[in-house]
């Protein structure tokens, strides 16, 4: 498995990822119209093109992508996925510690995640993220916004 800069053209296939990943959140929210499900290739591209994106390769096949974008001197992380089929074997884990690695301007990560999505709390606790606020999106979603302070 290799972690790197995703390309351009890379776009389509994060996007057919990011969709695969981002189903069960949907379904957990009720909601099948959250951003990531509804986002573009040429939105994910010029992503790529203006932010940090990272990809993780397998056998050439893109499995897993995390975006972050420099804001003063905090991260913004977004859009963690990784393909259902390799889920649960630590690569969400891999890619955000990459993350931390390549931006290495950044002071803080910020975040933010679903108040029902147990495993990215987790996930993020485990790498030091601290939840910071809380915030009410509609009746089925809250937004849990979390730090990893340097």
């Amino acid at each position: 498995m290799a972690i790197e800069r995703a390309e351009p053209e890379d776009a389509g296939e994060i996007l057919t990822v990011q969709r695969a990943a981002y189903v069960s959140e949907a379904q957990l929210y009720g909601d099948p119209f959250i951003p990531p499900l509804v986002e573009s290739a040429d939105q994910i591209r010029r992503a790529v093109e203006t932010a940090t994106v990272l990809v993780a390769r397998d056998a050439g096949r893109i499995v897993g992508a995390i975006r972050g974008r420099l804001s003063g001197t905090t991260c913004m992380v977004g859009r963690l996925v990784v393909a259902p089929d390799v889920q649960r074997r630590g690569l969400g884990g891999t890619l955000l510690a990459a993350l931390h690695d390549e931006v290495v301007s950044a002071q803080a990560f910020d975040l933010f995640t679903g108040h029902l999505s147990e495993g990215n709390l987790r996930l993020y606790r485990g790498h030091g993220y601290r939840e910071t606020r809380r915030e009410r999106m509609s009746d089925h979603l809250t937004l849990v916004h979390m730090r990893r302070q340097l």
